[in-house]
């Protein structure tokens, strides 16, 4: 009988996504095979505190903690994650400096600031541990919407017409940057936090004081500010999954069914309002599926994209021009987000997916290895 994979599920963290973290990471507790992977949890709390598997656990509902690998010893001291090759593990930090979980392989379930940004990314690098999703460039380009968008557009792919400003900017001088979206934009427009997802701190704005509510909610999640037009359009994603060869699965589409539910914020994505339906396969022509699919490996590309990304269009209800919104290198994997719902669809239940995914890790990793480090 072969060895368990020991797989490291990260979850929480210093985000305003923390909530929808711990709901990836429930699914995917859920939907992993046991007879091959333990499952090692570790929570990062808000104030960005990494718990031990033990206080970890107890995040997860009760049924899913007897599909979380078996604690051997005490963990109920402080951990830590070491950028050092030779541990490749948490560390203890409760007396002698010992490996308290070895890990195989990490699935940083992390969605936004710290943990889908690069920085976790990079730790894992550093402690040459293989994980889930994007490298360190990728995953920070697809956070930042101002440097995904300057990406695409080199990639010869259509997006938005947008503009983007500092938080100090605004501070300074706000009349300023309100003539400016005025002129450059117009209103209605949306104003977003440039690198933050899950709609969170995202605004409609239709005039000068609504503009000025939204600047101030989007400066609270970040520095960078970006607003983009509005389009009157269908809400298309499409799920890319691979390394070096990456797969598209069959898009799906965001159906808002009420006029109270003008765009999909925080709310409409994971509280079940009714308002929203999300379709897949999206109906749409076999030309225009096609060249979905192409557009979203291209885009994934673009960052040096490996393992998962969703990449969300706009299809115009006028013009019938596509374009491409963003891109999220680690997207929701609850139990209402499109992407395992795409992947489903496509022919590849959650189980397997997650199974690729891991694979792909392991694969990127292996690929990595053959680079020289030394002279």
């Amino acid at each position: 009988m072969s060895k368990k994979i020991r797989v490291g599920v990260i979850f929480g963290g210093r985000s305003g996504e923390h909530e929808v973290s711990i709901r990836s990471a429930r699914a995917i507790i859920e939907a992993i095979n046991p007879k091959r992977f333990d499952v090692v949890p570790i929570a990062i709390s808000k104030e960005g505190k990494w718990l031990p598997p033990s206080q970890s656990a107890q995040l997860l509902p009760e049924q899913l903690r007897n599909l979380l690998a078996a604690r051997s010893t005490e963990d109920g001291g402080d951990i830590a994650l070491l950028g050092d090759p030779s541990h490749k593990g948490l560390i203890s930090l409760k007396g002698s400096s010992t490996v308290a979980e070895k890990l195989d392989v990490v699935f940083p379930a992390l969605h936004g600031t710290f943990g889908e940004d690069g920085t976790l990314q990079g730790l894992l690098e550093m402690a040459d541990v293989p994980y889930v999703g994007c490298g360190v460039l990728a995953s920070a380009c697809g956070m930042d919407k101002v440097t995904m968008k300057s990406l695409f557009v080199q990639a010869g792919l259509p997006i938005c017409k947008h503009i983007w400003f500092l938080r100090s900017q605004w501070q300074s001088n706000p009349e300023k940057i309100v003539r400016r979206i005025k002129g450059e934009i117009g209103l209605p427009c949306f104003v977003k936090p440039a690198n933050l997802g899950s709609s969170v701190g995202v605004s409609r704005a239709k005039d000068k004081k609504s503009l000025s509510e939204a600047i101030d909610l989007a400066a609270q999640y970040d520095r960078k500010i970006i607003v983009e037009e509005e389009i009157v359009a269908r809400e298309i994603e499409c799920a890319v999954l691979g390394n070096d060869e990456p797969q598209a699965s069959l898009p799906g589409e965001y159906v808002i069914y009420e006029e109270s539910a003008r765009f999909l914020d925080y709310t409409e994505k994971y509280a079940n309002t009714g308002h929203v339906n999300f379709v897949v396969p999206a109906p749409l022509s076999k030309a225009l599926t096609y060249k979905i699919q192409r557009m979203a490996i291209q885009a994934f590309q673009a960052i040096d994209g490996s393992g998962l990304a969703r990449v969300d269009f706009f299809l115009d209800r006028k013009s019938g021009a596509l374009i491409i919104n963003e891109l999220n290198t680690m997207p929701g994997l609850t139990d209402v987000s499109g992407y395992p719902k795409m992947w489903e669809v496509s022919g590849l239940s959650f189980g397997k997916l997650l199974e690729s995914l891991i694979q792909l890790a392991f694969d990127r990793h292996r690929e990595k290895a053959e680079t020289k480090t030394t002279i």
